[in-house]
């Protein structure tokens, strides 16, 4: 039995390799994921650990910031001197680094990365665990002197005598560059403009007695942790995690607790590259399981009188499925080898392109842990017995008087009963979860029943798919007969001959287009919910922001006071808050902060209360069902903490009813106005600037006014409604690229299911193709009649996927709609381009099997068993 299961294998290895290829792009994207986050988790776990100091003095950080408040957290440098004189204590030096600085050339062109990492301005301090060292040039001297990375020079053709704007939050100020600092560990992205310390403090921080951190060196023979103890007594703070009190100023870490904390910053970017990775697999995985399975199928149906040849020999029920499963492991294993080698290369790949953004990774220092071959052998054996193991049990069910049989077709004929049983049962249970899911007034439930009905709605339509083949295909192949004759006809019962094939082949397809319909509705919704939103709340003539929403020092918004034509100016800025409520609930969010005259620029809707009340010093305003859902009402008063540790009990001046969305602002909409925020939390930086024309300006003249003062600050945009709406829309596109990106890997794969489809079924039909020559059928109609076929088969899969997709798409906006995001879009245009497109896969996928078809020898054909 092995023998002969080996020389199957070997027999069939072409078909089966096509095979394979589902599992080498299910296995190379989970090695790749887990080989490329291995490989930058570890890489920056030496340049934490290379850089840190031993010991750490920092500001105490009470709150997260989800969002950038452009605020910058200090400690007085007087306690250099105060630390420098503890036991064990080699050295102390002040640190300055501050993220969110813009620096400008001498055409006002940013030199900072534009994939979204900060530009630093940070003081010269170097030591043996500088990251960098000076390669040209001399070290900055006084205010008006700085150094600038290699990496950004070379990026930006910035030179030594160059001279460059740096625009911070105290104010703007030019320095020339003298020297370039070339980086000696893994660069990560980021800008670095460095300044001698005493011009760090004044000119980034505006206060010359402060730093950002401290760093301490450990003498010889003490070690990290004695070091920790010995500051933290000094300070009078408690180093156990467990004891650790809000109320502690400052934070005193080890170089590895640093290094630790700096990863866990680094973490999110990371997490989110493995998990889209980890989602392709996921796809390659679903789809690649029915390609194996209708393989499999098809290769048993056509070997009927084989395995029932070797029953009659004395095989076993055992021994046939045993062979039929070693196939797909060696299937698997041949297609986890190549997947494994292809998962490096595409690491490797994304370790270049890593460099092309500004993050320069050797690809030298790449690990490849154990974890990564086990989890593709896992994966690669696992997908292909799962898949093959159906297929097993049927060939296993093979009589022995099938050999002396003619070969059969299996499944031709067989009752759907069973499928029709198990479909409606599934289905029946997932349409009850989208309903409920419809229903549901708590986001959680929803989201939870839309999980649960799409899983079961798509096992629903895969089980029950056969049952609508010859429904449908009658229907989208109703032409056929009319457009192309007896060629027409023959290619639309080609597709109906086999359901059960023909819905495996339309699944693969299916799953992919169902997943682009369901959040092309979504993303459709969101963006008009959006829309709706932007044109009914705002009501300034122009914005002026930052395009990723980073905070803007208050010298930019005085340069916009100060522009011709413009009437009225109002800021706003966002923080990070933590509310104490009513009914006990502590909740972390965002607040905004805003000037007066709100009204003016903004079109708020307010259940109780109004702008003045909710600006007024010492209240602020909240969204009307958060405040129910907490017990607050207009007169509560609310335990506000801020940044920096500051407390206060604001009292509930309004109430809003703006029915928005969630994501438009954060959790509760609670805002207040900006005398309240700079009296707990100063230091902060504008968000967004909402400008109105005075009287007698045009809105073009005032947006040509505004453009020119805010050239020399290049982190700004001016934007009227439209462009606010065109900045909305392409952050929400994002996700959709994803999704566009998973349908093409869905799709290839789809494609290789269609190949091997109609590859085996050529086959399958030699000698049915071969009489059909005999009688007159010309080459360039039987390749027509296959690429018919298959157009239909994809053209089937892409309808039951886009039907699936678009109920998919209604719950989910439902799930969006008690988020505030209450539009409903279905965009029609990706719709008709995705059947068309999906015609155009079938005509694709069936051009070598009907080219190999066409050339098939009449007479071998009709001789043929």
């Amino acid at each position: 039995m092995l023998k002969a299961t080996l020389r199957s294998f070997l027999a069939h290895k072409g078909r089966l390799l096509l095979s394979a290829l589902a599992v080498i792009l299910s296995v190379a994207f989970v090695a790749g994921s887990l080989i490329f986050s291995d490989t930058v988790s570890r890489t920056f776990d030496r340049l934490f650990a290379s850089t840190a100091a031993d010991v750490t003095v920092s500001p105490k950080e009470n709150l997260d910031e989800a969002i950038p408040s452009g605020r910058t957290p200090t400690l007085p440098t007087s306690l250099v001197d105060r630390l420098a004189e503890v036991d064990g204590v080699a050295a102390a030096r002040p640190e300055v680094d501050v993220d969110g600085i813009t620096v400008a050339d001498e055409d006002n062109e940013s030199v900072g990365p534009t994939t979204g990492a900060p530009t630093i301005g940070t003081a010269w301090n170097p030591t043996e665990r500088s990251p960098v060292e000076l390669t040209s040039g001399h070290a900055p001297e006084g205010p008006d002197q700085v150094l600038i990375d290699a990496d950004t020079a070379d990026t930006k053709d910035v030179a030594i005598g160059d001279t460059l704007t740096i625009i911070a939050a105290p104010g703007s100020f030019k320095a020339e560059v003298v020297g370039i600092a070339t980086f000696t560990t893994t660069n990560p992205g980021a800008a670095l403009v460095f300044f001698d310390t005493e011009t760090a403090q004044t000119k980034l921080l505006g206060e010359p007695q402060t730093a950002t951190s401290i760093s301490l060196d450990a003498a010889e023979g003490v070690s990290d942790a004695q070091l920790q103890q010995r500051v933290a007594d000094v300070l009078g703070i408690d180093t156990d995690p467990d004891e650790v009190t809000p109320n502690d100023p400052y934070d005193v870490r080890t170089a590895d607790e640093q290094a630790e904390s700096d990863v866990e910053q680094l973490g999110g970017f990371l997490d989110v590259i493995k998990y889209v990775m980890l989602g392709f697999a996921g796809i390659a995985v679903l789809v690649g399981v029915f390609l194996i399975v209708n393989t499999f199928s098809m290769l048993i149906a056509q070997r009927t009188r084989e395995l029932g040849l070797l029953r009659a020999l004395g095989a076993d029920r055992r021994q046939v499925r045993r062979s039929v499963l070693t196939e797909a492991l060696l299937l698997g294993l041949v297609g986890s080898t190549l997947g494994l080698a292809t998962g490096i290369g595409l690491a490797v790949g994304l370790i270049e392109l890593m460099g092309l953004l500004g993050m320069n990774i050797r690809s030298a220092d790449m690990v490849i842990g154990v974890a990564t071959p086990v989890s593709a052998y896992v994966v690669g054996l696992g997908v292909t017995f799962v898949a093959a193991y159906l297929p097993a049990r049927r060939a296993a069910g093979v009589s022995p008087m099938a050999a002396l049989a003619d070969a059969e077709i299996a499944d031709v004929g067989k009752p759907l009963r069973v499928r029709a049983v198990v479909g409606a049962v599934v289905g029946a249970l997932g349409a009850a979860a989208l309903v409920g899911c419809a229903t549901a007034t708590e986001t959680s439930s929803a989201a939870s029943l839309l999980g649960l009905g799409i899983v079961l709605t798509l096992i629903a339509t895969v089980i029950a798919g056969p049952l609508l083949v010859r429904p449908v295909i009658r229907v989208l192949g109703g032409a056929f007969p009319a457009l192309y004759g007896s060629v027409g006809r023959m290619s639309q019962r080609n597709a109906l001959r086999n359901p059960r094939r023909t819905g495996a082949t339309a699944a693969a397809l299916m799953v992919g287009l169902a997943l682009v319909g369901g959040m092309s509705v979504a993303s459709a919704s969101m963006t008009k919910s959006f829309d709706e939103q932007i044109d009914k709340t705002l009501g300034a003539d122009f914005v002026v922001q930052n395009a990723n929403f980073v905070p803007f020092p208050e010298e930019v918004t005085d340069a916009v006071r100060g522009t011709e034509g413009v009437g009225l100016v109002v800021r706003t800025r966002l923080t990070p808050i933590a509310a104490t409520l009513p009914d006990g609930d502590r909740v972390e969010t965002t607040a905004a902060a805003y000037d007066p005259k709100l009204d003016d620029v903004a079109n708020i809707t307010y259940a109780q209360g109004d702008s003045t009340a909710a600006l007024a010093n010492g209240r602020l305003a909240m969204d009307l069902d958060f405040a129910r859902d907490h017990g607050v009402r207009v007169g509560s008063t609310v335990p506000v903490e801020f940044q920096g540790g500051r407390t206060a009990d604001l009292t509930v001046g309004a109430l809003t009813d703006q029915d928005a969305a969630e994501g438009f602002g954060a959790q509760g909409g609670l805002y207040f106005g900006m005398s309240t925020l700079e009296r707990y939390a100063p230091g902060g930086q504008d968000s967004a600037v909402y400008v109105n024309a005075s009287p007698g300006t045009s809105a073009d003249d005032l947006r040509a006014n505004l453009e020119g003062t805010l050239d020399p600050y290049p982190q700004v945009d001016v934007r009227d409604i439209a462009d606010y709406k065109e900045l909305v829309r392409d952050q929400i596109a994002v996700l959709l690229y994803l999704v566009y990106a998973l349908l093409g890997l869905a799709i290839i794969i789809a494609v290789l299911g269609v190949v091997n489809t109609l590859a085996l079924s050529v086959v399958e039909r030699t000698r049915e193709i071969g009489l059909l020559r005999a009688i007159g059928l010309a080459r360039r109609q039987l390749r027509r009649m296959i690429r018919l076929e298959s157009v239909v088969i994809a053209v089937f899969g892409a309808v039951l996927g886009l039907a699936l997709g678009l109920v998919w798409g209604v719950c989910i906006q439902q799930v969006l709609a008690l988020q505030g995001m209450q539009a409903f879009a279905i965009p029609w245009t990706t719709i008709i381009a995705v059947v068309i497109g999906s015609a155009v896969v079938g005509v694709v996928a069936a051009l070598l099997p009907a080219l190999r078809a066409s050339r098939m020898n009449v007479l071998a054909a009709i001789a043929h068993e």
